[in-house]
Formats: structure tokens, sequence, C-alpha cells
């Protein structure tokens, strides 16, 4: 269980290990379903707001169930490579990303990809408000004004 000391984007910054082979990502959703009522929040990143609460246990199934087919129907390569856990031997905190958004997922970037779905034992924060760019700041704007202008 992680600490409740850890913020949810310090997690998700993390460290993780991918399940590059499909045998691997049979062995992380076996692990899941056995810990289903630890207490995951399931977070669909499409969703208006991260969830509240924890799912119940036959939530946790059901999501990790419905993935699994839609990543095998959609990513229709001999590797799986779009799941990523922070521990695979005991995972607390899952990134899911979407075949068909993967973007830069695997390679660097200073904006990669969001996930499409997140597990985590740790309450989730919105990302999409947490990882916004900041705004360019007033001196900026005077600085590239005055550039340009003479």
């Amino acid at each position: 269980m992680p600490d409740a000391l850890d913020s949810f984007l310090d997690r998700f910054r993390g460290s993780f290990t991918s399940t590059l082979r499909w045998h691997q990502l049979d062995e992380l959703w076996r692990r899941l379903g056995s810990d289903a009522d630890a207490g995951w929040y399931l977070y669909d990143l499409d969703a208006p707001a991260p969830p509240q609460a924890p799912a119940d246990a036959a939530a946790v199934k059901t999501f990790i169930t419905n993935l699994d087919h839609l990543l095998r129907r959609e990513h229709r390569e001999d590797y799986c490579g779009i799941v990523y856990a922070d521990d695979l031997q005991a995972p607390t905190f899952v990134k899911i990303y979407h075949p068909k958004r993967l973007g830069v997922a695997c390679g660097f970037s200073d904006q990669p990809p969001l996930p499409g779905w997140i597990m985590s034992l740790t309450a989730p924060m919105d990302l999409h408000t947490a990882l916004a760019p900041a705004p360019n700041p007033r001196w900026w704007g005077r600085l590239l004004r005055t550039g340009s202008e003479g």
C-alpha cells in the first residue's frame, strides 16, 4: 500500500516497467484480479473527473476484463508494451495506454500522451489540469513584441 504522503502526481511521474509481452500482461491482470478488493481507483482519463472513491472488487475485475478485450482487439501486435506498472510483482499504480493514442508513449517527449486509464491505490487528481502547460509569463509577450518590432 502506498504511503499516504505520496502524491498521485509524484507516483504518476515515477518509475514504471512495461508489460512488453502479452504473457506479462496476463500475469499482471492475474495479480491485480487477485487483489481486486485492495481499494483500486479506476481512472478513465476521458471521464469528466477522476473517481472520488475506490472501486469494489467486482468493478475492478470487470474493468480488467473489458480493458484486456479492448487492448487485444485494438493493439494487434505480437507484443503488448502499452501497459506499465510501478512494480510488476506487487503493483500499486498501473498506466494503460489507449492503442489508438500512443504518440510517443514509449519514447521521450516534453509532452508525452496521457494514458487512457490508470489503476491506482492512491486517490487520483485531475491530470488534465495538473499537467496543463503553464501560460507564458507576460514579460515573454513584451520581449517577443519588442524583438519583432523595429
